[in-house]
């Protein structure tokens, strides 16, 4: 398991709708850098896939963003590459297969829903979400930073909200 030195900073947003879900997308599309690691967690139903869809739209990915849940990673083009990434069907030991260092450190994004399952082999600091289901279109998602940049992210979002 990987040792942390210090806790996640951490920012609580409501979002009442898909719009304000977007909002949150967008925000983080733009602070995303090279060797960015989101990782996306919630029950099922919850609006991981919307999330990323919502995400990689912002991040200037053309293409459709479907589920990989069967296919595990898929790669698109947009101001920086982007890897969806959905590990809910691997075991531990099949995830350590897939070479992910060498998306997790690359020229581009990582979004992993369901990675609360591959713990271990996520990079130290990371940017985590948890979508919590409130109503019918309400979602509250428990955000946490570790390490830079995502410490300042979560900072900007705990003195100025989503804009």
């Amino acid at each position: 398991m990987v040792e942390f030195d210090k806790p996640f900073a951490s920012y609580v947003y409501e979002a009442e709708d898909l719009h304000g879900t977007e909002k949150l997308a967008a925000y983080l599309a733009r602070q995303a850098l090279p060797g960015t690691v989101i990782a996306l967690d919630g029950d099922l139903g919850a609006g991981k896939t919307a999330f990323s869809q919502l995400f990689a739209r912002h991040l200037g990915v053309s293409d459709t963003v479907n589920s990989p849940t069967f296919t595990l990673i898929k790669e698109y083009e947009g101001r920086l590459p982007f890897y969806h990434m959905d590990v809910y069907r691997l075991s531990l030991e099949e995830a350590e297969e897939l070479g992910l260092d060498e998306y997790f450190y690359g020229a581009g994004v990582s979004l992993v829903e369901w990675a609360s399952l591959i713990e271990e082999l996520l990079p130290a600091n990371l940017l985590q979400i948890y979508i919590e289901t409130v109503s019918a279109t309400a979602r509250k998602m428990h955000i946490k930073g570790r390490g830079e940049p995502y410490e300042a992210w979560v900072s900007v979002l705990q003195e100025n909200g989503v804009s």
